[in-house]
């Protein structure tokens, strides 16, 4: 299929649309004439520490208007999991405030009480500290399972990385000594039908673009979307062969989605 011609486009954030706070060259452009031509769009971020409203505020402050049944964070689509699919369950939760928030917005249940939780929801946390440490290892010892909002090892930020969900989520796992049972943000296959629900459309008329193999490509892959690979973030040309995750198309940079060859 050319690449213009989906009717459906989901574009990661990070890497992909933006990095830091400013919009990629062409990203605008690019949308707008997507727009005018009657596509719809999705924008997903793996982020656990920002709602939807957050994610909407912050493209309007760099000129990119959406609405914000377009976007869906990794946050949102694991509170919108457990109403829907484990209504019973009880939340404890490591990560920042907002998660607290989340949960309430989409009806989750949730305790301060680690011995009183059914699951352990694991999100990015830049106040993590000890005692954070102690009382998500009581819960998981106590027999909560342990469920990670997603699984980066780390955040891109100008400059640099800071560790994100995954760093923790692993010393959870460590002092609790037992596995995380799922993953909710992207690749899951979770994240994709939530997706695919909010666009009411069949997976191979939507392609998914981001600058992430592991979680992008792999989820786009594994969901039957069509995928492009953006060079502007984290994953490389070379990592697709090490990888062995292979995009139909790979862009230089967003800008280029309009013009691109497919590889497969």
């Amino acid at each position: 299929m050319n690449i213009a011609s989906y009717e459906a486009y989901c574009f990661d954030l990070d890497g992909t649309v933006f990095i830091g706070d400013q919009l990629l060259p062409g990203v605008q452009e690019t949308l707008m004439e997507l727009r005018a031509r009657g596509k719809k769009i999705l924008f997903l971020t793996n982020s656990s520490v920002h709602t939807r409203q957050d994610c909407q505020k912050r493209l309007a402050g760099m000129g990119l208007l959406c609405q914000e049944e377009e976007i869906l964070t990794a946050l949102y689509v694991s509170g919108m999991y457990f109403a829907r699919q484990l209504p019973e369950a009880i939340l404890y939760l490591v990560g920042e405030e907002v998660m607290s928030w989340q949960m309430k917005l989409c009806g989750v249940p949730t305790t301060e009480i680690p011995e009183a939780a059914t699951h352990v929801l694991i999100g990015m946390d830049r106040g993590f500290n000890y005692e954070k440490l102690r009382l998500g290892m009581n819960a998981a010892r106590s027999g909560a399972s342990l469920v990670a909002v997603n699984p980066d090892p780390v955040c891109p930020v100008p400059g640099g990385y800071i560790p994100d969900t995954w760093s923790i989520v692993k010393a959870l796992e460590t002092a609790a000594g037992k596995q995380s049972a799922m993953i909710i943000g992207k690749p899951s296959l979770d994240y994709a039908e939530e997706a695919l629900r909010k666009l009411n459309i069949d997976p191979e008329l939507c392609l998914m673009v981001g600058d992430r193999l592991e979680t992008d490509i792999l989820m786009g892959s594994r969901s039957g979307m069509h995928t492009a690979l953006v060079l502007t973030g984290v994953s490389r040309r070379e990592d697709i062969l090490a990888q062995g995750i292979e995009p139909h198309y790979v862009l230089d940079s967003l800008a280029d989605i309009l013009l691109a060859e497919p590889l497969l």
